[in-house]
């Protein structure tokens, strides 16, 4: 039998009767957009669809389907695959009119052509909502610009763009706190809107300008390379900053000071270029220039936070200790008094120098408690001293009072309580105060020196003629003694202005019937020197170095003898 004839021809049973209307009823029930896409001979098909998808816009025809033109390759993916079920999320539309959708494919399994019901829940209204909710959050509701999240998400998208060669410029406004608080907040909104327009009108048009904080702007600028750029824009800043503003009936000149960063070479980090801006505003604010972030000053912040911490567990400790300098009559020679100063010796054993911790103290705060700390110490030791000499050793004990301290704390009382607390008249102790403290704030300060005199304290003008002291103030305040600096005793032999300076300062004083002191003594010459120009008083390395209490409680014996 031939081969052909044993095969049975068994023939494929017709497909059911497909009743479309009943299909298209059960479509139109379903409360969200849906469509039947088939894979047929000549491409993908949309068989069936409900009002929902129509009313959408979507068609039918797959050549003017948004939906198989936008999710035809992934459609084919599907219905070539296994996979029964399928989600993602489908964005379409223009920029005016965008749409969200979440789509789902569900596949129909027929044993025919591949087949699935494509279902759309429409996200617009929602995405919406979340965009705007977005927008405001990172947007400044005054000016517009982005704030500090915004201009964050700026920085670190165009960084993900493959940005390189930028710098972010922080603008900080000086006196805007001023502004506000005398013209009123409708006054300080003006002016920011003022700036950021006159900002916006001095860059490129690919540049960023944020608002980052109350009186903080910032900009993005793409350098190409050539840093002196960032600097260019900076000088053009200040320059269109500077002139005034018409404020109610007020001409405001606005200064600020700028901050630089630069991205790629120390970091990519969005907000580590930020902060470092920002950093760098802290040195404009001292030079009065547009600064660059110096990796160098950050690391000499963190020793100053690293000092400051180990400072404040000192003080806590009390492992700090104080050194006195005799302070001697330049006629006799003999000790009228000592200085304390004091010295850290830190847990490694190396000695920290005032000038390193004494400025960390006074910018942390921590003068206050230390200055406390000096002042009880030192009256402690004159104490202790008067009871191993029977009272026969009668001096002074002067101690150095901060600005801050005298700003913040309550000096009288504390004074009045020292005393009390060792036992000690007011006459025994000297507080040195500098002339910029002082003159700063003449008229509060005279009621707290009135108090201190009140006390039977002395009180010493410190560094007397190294600031600009006004005489009629210096009239005023009830001072017993100028110190004259050292920076004008030293090698004042060989300076003939010197000489002059210090001739000046002691008739001053002679006038004003006030003792001097003269700082920085180191030969005999100069101390015969200053005592017939008629200075009273002298210290320094000829009469004696700060010494421990012990060493010096000996030189003062051996110079009562």
């Amino acid at each position: 039998m031939p081969f052909f004839a044993a095969l049975k021809i068994v023939e494929e049973p017709p497909a059911p009767a497909f009743d479309r209307n009943a299909a298209e009823v059960a479509m139109d029930l379903l409360p969200i957009a849906a469509a039947v896409v088939a894979l047929g001979p000549t491409g993908l098909q949309i068989t069936l669809s409900n009002v929902a998808f129509r009313r959408l816009g979507l068609g039918t025809e797959p050549i003017h389907c948004a939906l198989t033109r936008d999710l035809g390759d992934a459609l084919v993916t599907f219905l070539n695959g296994d996979s029964p079920r399928e989600q993602r999320g489908w964005r379409t539309g223009d920029t005016v009119e965008q749409r969200w959708f979440d789509v789902t494919f569900a596949r129909i399994d027929n044993g025919h052509s591949p087949r699935c019901l494509v279902t759309l829940v429409d996200q617009t209204r929602g995405m919406r909502t979340e965009a705007s909710l977005r927008r405001e959050m990172s947007t400044d509701s005054l000016t517009g610009l982005p704030n500090r999240a915004g201009f964050g998400d700026l920085l670190e998208a165009r960084i993900g763009t493959g940005l390189t060669n930028y710098a972010v410029l922080v603008i900080d406004l000086d006196r805007f706190g001023r502004v506000n608080s005398c013209l009123g907040s409708m006054a300080g909104d003006e002016m920011l809107i003022t700036v950021a327009r006159r900002i916006k009108g001095s860059l490129r048009g690919g540049d960023v300008l944020g608002r980052i904080g109350g009186d903080e702007f910032s900009v993005l600028l793409e350098t190409g390379g050539d840093r002196a750029e960032a600097s260019r824009v900076a000088r053009r800043i200040q320059k269109l900053l500077s002139t005034p503003v018409r404020l109610s009936d007020f001409e405001i000149r606005i200064t600020c000071a700028i901050g630089i960063a630069f991205g790629a070479e120390e970091t990519d980090d969005a907000e580590d270029v930020i902060r470092n801006a920002q950093f760098a505003v802290r040195r404009s604010k001292e030079t009065g220039q547009a600064e660059a972030y110096d990796t160098r000053a950050l690391d000499r912040a963190r020793e100053r936070f690293g000092m400051e911490t180990a400072l404040r567990r000192a003080i806590e400790a009390e492992q700090l200790q104080l050194h006195y300098q005799p302070i001697c009559d330049l006629a006799t020679g003999r000790i009228v008094a000592f200085e304390a100063l004091a010295r850290w010796t830190a847990e490694d054993g190396s000695e920290i120098a005032p000038a390193d911790f004494i400025p960390v103290a006074e910018e942390s705060g921590l003068i206050v408690p230390l200055g406390r700390w000096v002042i009880d110490q030192a009256l402690r030791t004159l104490a202790a001293w008067d009871s191993r000499s029977g009272g026969k050793l009668d001096v002074q004990m002067a101690v150095n009072v901060s600005p801050i301290q005298l700003q913040r704390d309550r000096i009288p009382p504390l004074v009045t309580g020292a005393l009390a607390a060792h036992g000690l008249a007011g006459s025994r102790l000297k507080l040195e105060l500098t002339e910029s403290a002082l003159i700063a704030d003449p008229d509060g300060n005279a009621e707290i020196l009135r108090a201190l005199k009140a006390t039977g304290a002395t009180i010493a003008m410190d560094d007397f003629g190294t600031g600009y002291s006004n005489l009629a103030y210096l009239q005023q305040l009830p001072i017993d003694t100028l110190k004259i600096d050292r920076s004008f005793v030293t090698g004042m032999m060989a300076d003939r202005d010197k000489i002059a300076i210090v001739r000046a300062v002691l008739s001053l004083a002679t006038a004003l019937g006030m003792a001097t002191v003269a700082e920085g003594i180191e030969t005999s010459a100069v101390a015969q020197t200053l005592s017939a120009l008629g200075c009273t008083y002298g210290q320094g390395y000829h009469f004696s170095r700060p010494l421990p209490a012990e060493q010096a409680y000996e030189l003062l014996v051996a110079s009562s003898s």
